[in-house]
């Protein structure tokens, strides 16, 4: 019977915990990326299917590098497409990181989204002292994702659910008497 009733409140409790981002952040869903940027060599593409036709244009994208800030900086290129799927590409992208913006016909941003190009493979040399570059690039795993509400909300909850969960473990062990 105890055991039951302690697997009740845990299950209760982990419930709680999951669905608690979901009730602080109800339009995080509404906020997701409407676009998909991709990069092949130095050629980076973009795609959306966010930006309706006026009858001449779907809108235009922009590619920023580190030091710019607003769309009017960066190098810009009309979408093209269907009323489904509508894309732009810039090609001869020097390696960096770079940030993709498409702004509809219509004035709304469709999505923002930032990409890092890598230096395209290096040629086969006959010397065997060849070395990268640019060097190990450690750190960019995870910077290069931008993660969502949602899923930092969900992870705060699960650490804070983990830390109450030790505590009371540990309270309980110093004190066996307690029921």
């Amino acid at each position: 019977m105890r055991t039951t009733q302690i697997l009740l409140r845990t299950g209760l409790t982990a419930a709680a915990a999951a669905a608690l981002p979901l009730t602080l952040s109800p339009s995080a869903a509404a906020r997701t990326s409407g676009i998909s940027v991709s990069t092949s060599g130095s050629t980076v593409s973009v795609t959306t299917s966010a930006c309706p036709s006026n009858g001449s244009s779907f809108g235009n994208a922009s590619l920023l590098s580190s030091g710019q800030t607003s769309f009017a900086q960066g190098r810009q290129a009309a979408l093209s497409g269907t009323s489904a799927t509508q894309s732009a590409a810039w090609s001869g992208v020097s390696p960096g990181t770079y940030t993709v913006i498409v702004v509809c016909q219509n004035g709304t941003t469709a999505g923002t989204q930032s990409i890092v190009v890598s230096s395209p493979a290096p040629s086969r040399s006959p010397s065997p002292s060849a070395s990268p570059s640019r060097g190990v690039m450690g750190g960019l795993g995870g910077a290069s994702r931008d993660y969502g509400t949602v899923t930092l909300a969900g992870g705060g909850a699960l650490v804070a659910a983990g830390a109450l969960a030790t505590a009371w473990f540990l309270r309980r062990r110093t004190k066996p008497h307690r029921p």
